[in-house]
């Protein structure tokens, strides 16, 4: 009998919808399922996404029998010894789209190949994979509006059948995976290594059933108001899928085929599909653009360095800002992983043009915090935010952290859930810089910053490195 074919599993933690999955049952006689702990990737989690992952590897082998084997150490030496040891000829894996993803996958095909095993891979992490939509002269798309016609034409919400019978094959020596927190605790980024690293309190269940609960669930109903709703971070308008989108217990096909109504929320609901596609695509063709800015003209910006930034940054992070709705969504952030789309735009908006601090401290912080840290999503919306990324006339939309509060936070709901000291503070008073500044709030912090003169500070920066860029062209 021929030997198991190892499926490498990587951001594709399911068995439902799985091509890689699909293929390697085909190469092999049985499946041997391999998760190896990669520590250039372990070193860039924090906390949330590791436990939410050691979690989600506990749920996938449970489905896979017992047999899920993690292994630790570079990819290539970890999947040659499993191979050499079943005297497999086959690896297969889910295509990687990233900078580092396609580096490593070309490693480990080229040592594999050297001892004559082939690594197949099948698929992306993608409805429509990356690099795939262009424009009419087959260069990238630039802009969203243009992606989201091509990318419309490709995609095929259909879930991908499995076979009707898998068996697996177990590998002896696996390791637990509380090796991921492990690496968590102890690999850090310098800026951050001061600042608050505990685990959040509560994160969701790492699991394909709960994945595909909450999806049931949000198809059959609160995806219809999710035009209206999606912005108001008090109620709960959004689907809170992206956790599970990002680890891949539910892929991105199977979310569109069953949120494909003709309604305007459900199709509002799939355009936020593509911007994490769009995303994704930008990555794909402009790689260095994970820690540079894509307009040449900001790139030259000017940020504000030295202690006293890193003390305002500090600040921001533990949500001691004296702006209740910008503080708000920093304090969600740290006990939950997680923080709400529109607030995320409002804090990174607040770190860039109120305290003229560098977009990539905030998307540092955001990817070690978040449970649904995605690099191509979180570098590019913060560049989105902070005017240096995609959009056309970006520099000049400057929240006002106020007025937004007031627009999608009326009633306080969100700021008193996050904010105990404004507790007892009505709305709209609580939404104001330092909570209104009462005596009810008197434990809240005083506005650290005034948003009008900064605003003005802000346009400046951006006037003078436009003009220089100009100069020099």
């Amino acid at each position: 009998m021929s030997p198991a074919a190892i499926l490498w599993f990587r951001r594709d933690l399911r068995t439902d919808d799985h091509p890689a999955l699909a293929r390697a049952s085909e190469l092999g006689d049985g499946v041997a399922p391999v998760f190896v702990v990669d520590d250039v990737l372990a070193r860039r989690s924090g906390l949330a996404r590791s436990t939410f992952l050691s979690e989600a590897l506990r749920s996938l082998n449970e489905a896979l029998d017992g047999c899920l084997h993690l292994a630790e150490g570079p990819p290539a030496a970890a999947l040659l010894s499993i191979a050499k040891s079943l005297g497999a000829k086959h690896v297969v894996a889910t295509a990687e789209t990233t900078p580092y993803g396609q580096a490593r996958d070309e490693a480990v095909a080229k040592a594999l190949e050297a001892e004559g095993i082939s690594l197949h891979l099948v698929d992306t992490n993608y409805a429509v994979a990356p690099g795939l939509v262009t424009t009419q002269t087959g260069t990238a798309c630039k802009v969203f509006t243009a992606y989201k016609r091509g990318w419309e034409s490709f995609v095929n919400p259909s879930p991908i059948v499995m076979p009707a019978a898998m068996r697996y094959t177990s590998i002896p020596g696996s390791l637990g995976p509380e090796i991921l927190i492990e690496r968590a605790q102890t690999q850090v980024p310098a800026l951050l290594k001061s600042l608050n690293l505990d685990a959040p309190a509560s994160l969701p269940r790492a699991t394909m059933q709960a994945a595909h609960e909450l999806l049931a669930n949000f198809a059959a109903g609160p995806v219809s108001a999710y035009e209206d709703l999606r912005n108001v971070p008090g109620v709960a308008g959004t689907s809170q899928l992206s956790a599970y989108l990002r680890f891949g217990l539910l892929h991105p096909r199977t979310v569109l085929a069953s949120v494909s109504g003709a309604d305007k929320g459900s199709a509002v609901f799939r355009s936020e599909i593509c911007w994490r596609e769009f995303y994704a695509d930008v990555l794909f063709h402009r790689p260095e653009s994970a820690t540079q800015s894509l307009q040449p003209a900001l790139a030259q910006l000017r940020w504000d360095e030295g202690p006293e930034a890193l003390e305002r940054f500090a600040a921001w992070t533990r949500g001691e800002t004296g702006y209740p709705i910008v503080d708000a969504g920093m304090r969600q952030l740290l006990a939950e992983g997680w923080m709400h789309n529109r607030v995320r735009m409002l804090t990174a908006s607040f770190l860039v043009k109120s305290l003229h601090l560098d977009w990539r401290w905030g998307a540092a912080w955001f990817m070690l915090r978040l449970v649904d840290g995605d690099l191509a999503s979180n570098q590019h919306g913060w560049q989105w935010t902070a005017g240096t990324g995609t959009d056309a006339s970006p520099f000049h939309r400057i929240f006002n952290p106020s007025v937004q509060a007031q627009r999608f936070d009326p009633e306080g709901d969100y700021v008193h859930r996050y904010i105990p000291e404004l507790a007892a503070v009505e709305a709209p008073t609580c939404l104001e810089p330092g909570g209104g500044g009462g005596m009810l709030a008197a434990s809240y912090p005083e506005p650290m910053v005034d948003h009008t003169t900064e605003r003005q500070e802000a346009l400046a920066r951006f006037a003078l490195a436009r003009d220089a860029f100009r100069a020099s062209q």
